[in-house]
C-alpha cells in the first residue's frame, strides 16, 4: 500500500495517516504584506470563489496570491491616476490656484480608478 499519493487535479500530495488519506500541508515563509485591495481579493475568493480559495489555501499559495494582486492593483491605480490627471489637465498650477476644485477632481479621478481596478482585478473570476 502506498503511504503518499499526488492528484494532478488539484497537484496535492496525500499522505496515509490511519485509513484515512489526508493533505500534505506545509507552512509557507511568505510573510502576508498585503492592503486593501489583497484583504478584497480574499473576501471576494471566500464568498465568491470558495473553490479557488481552497486550493489556494491547500497549495500554500494564498498569501502569495494576496500580495501580488495588491502590489499589482497598486500599480495599476497609480498609473490609472496619472494617466487621468494628463488627460483632464490636473496640474500643481490648479491646486494652487483653486484648491478645494483640485481636490473635488482629484477625489473623483482617484474614485474611478479604484472602481475600474475592483472590476478588471478584485472582482474577477481568473
Amino acid at each position: 500500500m502506498q503511504n503518499e499519493i499526488y492528484d494532478e487535479k488539484n497537484g496535492l500530495t496525500y499522505m496515509l495517516c490511519g485509513d484515512y488519506y489526508l493533505p500534505k500541508l506545509a507552512l509557507t515563509n511568505i510573510e502576508p504584506t498585503y492592503g486593501k485591495y489583497g484583504m478584497l481579493r480574499k473576501s471576494y475568493l471566500q464568498e465568491h470563489r470558495k473553490a479557488k480559495y481552497q486550493i489556494l489555501l491547500l497549495q500554500g499559495k494564498l498569501v502569495e496570491h494576496l500580495n501580488q494582486i495588491d502590489a499589482e492593483a497598486r500599480d495599476r491605480e497609480e498609473q490609472l491616476v496619472k494617466q487621468m490627471m494628463e488627460k483632464q489637465g490636473i496640474t500643481e498650477k490648479l491646486k494652487r490656484q483653486d484648491n478645494m476644485e483640485w481636490t473635488r477632481r482629484m477625489n473623483a479621478i482617484c474614485h474611478d480608478a479604484e472602481e475600474m481596478i475592483l472590476t478588471e482585478m478584485i472582482y474577477t473570476k481568473g
